[in-house]
């Protein structure tokens, strides 16, 4: 097996990013300041048909936490069938009950609406009440891979954790560490952990192409620049498969 790397991709521009740096797959969403919510069509349809790399689509109908209304599962649904039309290889999502434990129930009806889609379980993960009985279930559920900072605010962190649940899942899942990975820390989290696929956003901010700024006026969350995006690097993104090949070697 090979280390992969994933890049979770919020716009057309990162989506280009991670292709030229090499990336083995994206995460395709929006927003990710919200910590990433379900894409567009027309976004799904170009990073899968024209940028031309194997694209999970994140379904997460907004932000907050993951236990969903009737209402907001029926989106849910619908976006998987989007989806699906579009050519994607699979999708990310993931739903709790209110007791903090996986939504088996839900998740197994929409696996099979999903299929023959592969499917990633979410960092819902983290914020469930017992990691070790979540892993069974969600490998029960058949899920591919379960992405997750260990139940931490970064992977590093959470190293320990995730080098249990790597060692636990063996062969019958995916564990995916997520969440602050740079080129800085790759290396040692591979070495504590033994995962072999990462994901991480390799994103910086990149300036406004706009000479005239109205900066008394908002469009988004308190204190953020209106005036820099972040997006994907392809550098950054290089670099880090760089790192991921040694690895392998």
């Amino acid at each position: 097996m090979k280390i992969k790397i994933e890049i979770c991709a919020g716009s057309v521009e990162s989506v280009l990013a991670a292709k030229k740096g090499g990336a083995d797959r994206i995460e395709l969403c929006s927003a990710l300041g919200l910590g990433g919510l379900t894409p567009s069509q027309s976004l799904m349809e170009y990073a899968i048909n024209k940028a031309g790399i194997e694209t999970f689509v994140l379904i997460r109908p907004r932000n907050g936490d993951f236990h969903y209304t009737r209402a907001e599962y029926e989106i849910m649904k619908s976006d998987i069938y989007t989806a699906r039309a579009c050519g994607a290889a699979g999708i990310v999502t993931g739903m709790l009950n209110t007791d903090g434990t996986a939504d088996t129930c839900r998740m197994k009806e929409l696996i099979e609406m999903a299929r023959p889609m592969k499917i990633t379980f979410h960092r819902a993960f983290d914020v469930c009440k017992d990691p070790f009985t979540a892993l069974e279930d969600i490998i029960g559920l058949g899920c591919e891979r379960i992405l997750t900072s260990g139940q931490a605010m970064d992977a590093l962190s959470g190293s320990g954790l995730l080098a249990a649940l790597v060692e636990l899942a063996g062969s019958r899942i995916i564990i995916m560490p997520g969440s602050g990975i740079n080129a800085s820390n790759l290396r040692q989290l591979h070495q504590q952990t033994k995962a072999m696929e990462y994901h991480l956003s390799a994103s910086k901010l990149k300036p406004s192409r706009m000479h005239f700024r109205n900066n008394s006026v908002s469009m988004g969350l308190p204190g953020e620049d209106e005036y820099s995006i972040r997006e994907t690097d392809p550098a950054l993104v290089a670099e880090i498969c760089r790192i991921a090949r040694s690895l392998n070697d």
